[in-house]
């Protein structure tokens, strides 16, 4: 894979994407249930309503990533950097975002139901 890849639409549930640089990577409503993104580069990446339930996006780059409507239920965000992302709307239900960077990160609408928060960094 490299930066800029077009999978919008795909249905890549359960893939191993760890360590990939999907920088610029258009997945809008991509299907990627328990995909493994640990330590991936999403930097810029259209995930607009895309279905990441379970997805593994541990030490994940996510700078200035679109998510507006994204499924990220039960999903692991610890240590995720989400500077600058996009989150409206989305569903965090249950997501562990244990120590993810939220500076400036656009939550309004989000769901954070049972989500888990502890330690994360972000401005006052």
């Amino acid at each position: 894979m490299t930066s800029g890849t077009d999978l919008s639409g795909k249905n890549l549930n359960g893939k191993n994407m760890s360590g990939k640089d999907l920088t610029d990577a258009n997945l809008n409503r991509a299907k990627l249930v328990g995909v493994n993104f640990t330590g991936a580069h999403l930097n810029r990446a259209i995930l607009s309503e895309a279905n990441l339930t379970g997805a593994n996006l541990h030490g994940a780059s996510l700078h200035h990533a679109k998510l507006v409507g994204a499924n990220l239920t039960n999903a692991n965000l610890t240590n995720a950097n989400l500077t600058g992302a996009d989150l409206t709307n989305a569903n965090l239900t249950g997501a562990d975002l244990t120590d993810a960077y939220i500076t400036d990160t656009n939550l309004t609408g989000a769901n954070l139901t049972g989500a888990y928060l502890p330690d994360i960094k972000g401005s006052d």
